[in-house]
């Protein structure tokens, strides 16, 4: 069993002057080996709109990169465009993944030599960017954190304010939009219905999760929201530990998964052996309203998901109910789109979990819906567990 974290040493200021106070996910950046390719899966399949592009044709000679909308959902999908750019040499080693989750501030600068004070590593110095109309800027700047990932801190004025760009006004300088992609129109007409990141999850090595906990704590003052340990999240093969760190206001959740001992290899453990023993993002949770209706609309579009076994319905309506929650969506259609209910004090959850997104079994989608419950599916665990190791083993990986 983990033991509990010792508490930030950091002195807490008023949230309305703190320079780290997250306002919001701003975008989360991955690196792709094709970005244009990217894009078309990532529009045909989750239903995003290729809403801007900065490439050759916008002056970028370095990069290429897509924003991707949903909801209040922005994905930059990044390919360099020489063989040294630093996408390029990570997508050799990682193949396509998670970069940057990136967080809106009201203070870029600020918020980077806050940081940096409370002991982040750099990963790049604050920059400012602006354009031709000089109508506005974006300031960013990055820290290190678990493996090759970066938190960037990201401060908007003018015509690149959050609210303008969550409107549709542009990302950032060198940023146009896309005039003409077959798929938008047909996304509009039929929505997937996600909303946001609801939260990130990062892998780390054996023995290193207390280390990520506090590092957030002492250098972002996030707290600890939920504990799982190996009781919580094992099965007969394999088990795993979990921390929940939250920035304090409500909007930005980051789990911490390490592996545990088992009689086989975890799905952690899997993740880190295709990952070049790198720690990284191992999902995004985006939430929904409907579940049912994403859940359905992923479905016919080719999604891949996992598979719940059908024993698994014959005892969570029950397990549901004594925690004294009545599910109002159709038990049936949960049933057959095979996704998993659970519940807390607060209320219950619908979640469902994709198979991984590209060859290398590491990073995969979480489509969540939330009636109240801000857990993260503890009585799932198993069942997910066991369909987690179906499929390990159909790879030979377990």
């Amino acid at each position: 069993m983990t033991t509990a974290s010792t508490p930030s040493s950091r002195p807490k200021t008023a949230p309305e002057t703190d320079p780290l106070r997250l306002i919001d996910v701003d975008h989360v950046r991955f690196y792709v080996g094709n970005a244009k390719q990217a894009a078309y899966f990532y529009a045909h399949c989750f239903g995003f709109q290729v809403a801007q592009l900065a490439d050759l044709t916008t002056g970028c000679r370095e990069e290429a990169s897509y924003l991707l909308t949903q909801g209040n959902i922005r994905l930059v999908l990044s390919t360099g465009l020489h063989k040294d750019h630093a996408a390029q040499r990570e997508v050799m080693r990682h193949g396509d993944g998670i970069k940057d989750i990136a967080f809106t501030v009201r203070d870029a600068a600020a918020a980077y030599e806050q940081a940096i004070k409370n002991g982040g590593e750099p990963a790049y110095e604050p920059v400012e960017m602006t354009d031709d109309s000089g109508d506005g800027t974006v300031v960013i700047a990055g820290i290190k954190t678990f493996g090759r990932c970066v938190h960037s801190f990201v401060s908007r004025n003018g015509r690149y304010k959050l609210e303008n760009i969550q409107g549709g006004g542009p990302f950032m300088p060198r940023f146009e939009p896309v005039e003409s992609f077959a798929l938008n129109e047909y996304n509009q007409a039929h929505p997937c219905g996600l909303m946001y990141v609801d939260h990130c999850v990062g892998n780390v090595e054996l023995g290193k999760m207390n280390h990520w906990v506090k590092w957030y704590e002492d250098v972002l003052g996030f707290k600890q929201f939920k504990h799982f340990d190996d009781k919580d999240i094992s099965t007969e093969y394999s088990a795993l530990m979990s921390k929940v760190m939250d920035s304090g206001f409500g909007t930005i959740k980051v789990p911490i998964n390490e592996p545990a001992h088992g009689k086989r290899k975890s799905q952690i453990q899997e993740y880190l052996d295709w990952h070049d023993d790198e720690p990284g993002v191992q999902h995004l949770a985006f939430r929904t309203d409907d579940e049912l209706a994403s859940v359905a609309e992923l479905h016919r579009r080719g999604v891949d998901f996992l598979r719940i076994p059908d024993e698994y319905y014959q005892t969570v309506w029950d397990r549901v109910s004594k925690m004294g929650w009545e599910i109002k969506e159709d038990h049936q259609r949960i049933r057959d789109l095979g996704i998993l209910v659970d519940a807390d004090d607060e209320g219950y959850l619908l979640q469902l979990f994709t198979k991984p997104l590209q060859d290398r079994p590491t990073l995969f989608f979480e489509i969540i819906c939330r009636r109240g419950s801000q857990s993260f599916g503890k009585g799932n665990f198993k069942a997910l567990f066991e369909s987690l190791e179906l499929e390990q083993a159909r790879r030979g990986n377990l």
